[in-house]
């Protein structure tokens, strides 16, 4: 099985691709959004108008060359002159997604720019973000609000105010990366208010993140691919897209890694879309070093010291779902002593400051003795387990509880079970 390279199909096929991905995540409704490529003759491939976006199919994507002439069966978007009006603006870019997504639409309209500055790679791929003035849907003027915004080289994504938003990108898997990336930011940022305040990173917090990518890690050559590694490898990816399904993970986060033999473990790769990934992608480590040819996930550090010092776990994900999130970046206490159930499984949560997890990475392993799962404060969640499906088993029950925590924070203060129930809890189902 081949990675799926987006880019490498042809215009039709790659926006069928991502505005079906982008409908199935909840991110755009039957009738709602817009996306267009502009290939190398200057031609733009857009969306049909009218057409139901749960059942659109490669011959629905309309063409409009450059002189004007309009193939394809349908009309083109409604939205056709903002897209014009930006590749006009910006000629580097060859992709835009517009879309109406719940958390951008209530920035939009409530006329507030979202901080990315939550978690590093949020601000890393969304960059800063403009905001255009309110003009009727489809008109020129609308177009030429947008395009005065993007005319901002500062700019590749735009909230449209009482609209949406519209996200250009080098090509399509980067415009969609960047329109997921802020959606994902601004869900969490609205969980998080909820819950309490908002901390946000520095600029220099940022640029540090940056730094931790392992591009000097040490490379084997000859790898060994038995049955058992090949296994894994495949079990991993099921993971990987059932998180990606599930809301769990997006294309530009999520780390699964599984002991294979002794400490030698797989881990995910570091700049490979979560969607797309592939077994061949993942990275086998063997005695601390990486297969050649293959950048581990930033985090390969701290899995491999987890696994040295803790024998009992066999399998780790770190991830970034919304709600969990909104408790690591708001600082509100992950309080799992509120439902029964999800004590029992993930037992107390604690939670530890942004970047400890590359600047100690002995003192955070030697916490997974006795934690199942940290929260990482604006960065992202670490669950450990043994074998992989009750390791994702314990991240859905964590994510779940979460939400019902952000909920419950809308209705009244929370009332968690005592100190006596929680023993009994530790008798009657032997948690230590």
């Amino acid at each position: 099985m081949k990675q799926l390279d987006v880019n490498l199909m042809h215009p039709v096929e790659q926006i069928n691709v991502i505005i079906g991905r982008i409908y199935k995540s909840g991110m755009t409704t039957t009738s709602g959004g817009n996306i267009s490529i502009r290939d190398k003759n200057g031609d733009i491939w857009i969306t049909p108008s009218g057409v139901d976006k749960g059942s659109l199919t490669i011959k629905d994507i309309m063409q409009v060359k450059k002189d004007g002439t309009v193939i394809g069966p349908h009309k083109p978007s409604s939205e056709l002159p903002f897209h014009k009006a930006i590749y006009e603006a910006r000629p580097e870019l060859t992709a835009i997604i517009h879309a109406h997504p719940p958390a951008l639409v209530a920035f939009s309209i409530t006329g507030i720019v979202p901080d990315t500055k939550i978690v590093p790679q949020a601000h890393n791929i969304c960059g800063d973000i403009g905001f255009a003035a309110y003009g009727t849907p489809g008109s020129d003027d609308l177009g030429d609000k947008i395009a005065l915004e993007f005319r901002d080289k500062r700019y590749k994504a735009v909230i449209m105010e009482n609209h949406g938003v519209v996200l250009g990108g080098t090509d399509l898997m980067d415009a969609y990366q960047r329109f997921e990336t802020l959606e994902f930011c601004c869900r969490t940022l609205i969980n998080a208010r909820r819950l309490g305040s908002v901390n946000y990173l520095s600029d220099e917090q940022v640029s540090q993140y940056m730094h931790h990518l392992p591009s000097h890690f040490s490379h084997f050559l000859d790898t060994d691919h038995p049955s058992d590694e090949r296994a894994i490898r495949s079990e991993m990816v099921n993971i990987i897209h059932r998180s990606c399904n599930q809301g769990l993970m997006i294309s530009t986060y999520g780390t699964v890694s599984v002991r294979w033999k002794g400490n030698d473990f797989l881990i995910t790769p570091s700049n490979i879309a979560r969607w797309d990934i592939v077994p061949g992608d993942i990275v086998q480590i063997k005695n601390g070093m990486a297969e050649a040819g293959k950048t581990p996930s930033r985090s390969v550090a701290l899995h491999q010291r987890i696994y040295q010092l803790n024998p009992h776990i066999n399998s780790i994900i770190c991830t970034q779902p919304v709600n969990l999130m909104a408790h690591a970046v708001s600082g509100t206490k992950f309080d799992v002593r509120t439902i029964p159930e999800s004590w029992i499984f993930l037992q107390d949560v604690p939670s530890i400051p942004f970047g400890l997890i590359y600047n100690d990475v002995d003192s955070v392993a030697k916490m997974f003795a006795h934690n199942r799962v940290i929260l990482v404060e604006n960065d992202s969640v670490f669950v450990t387990g043994d074998k992989l499906l009750n390791t994702f088993d314990y991240l859905e029950v964590a994510e779940f509880s979460a939400n019902s925590l952000v909920m419950a924070s809308s209705i009244g203060p929370l009332q968690p079970i005592g100190e006596e129930e929680i023993d009994d809890l530790r008798v009657a189902f032997n948690v230590k």
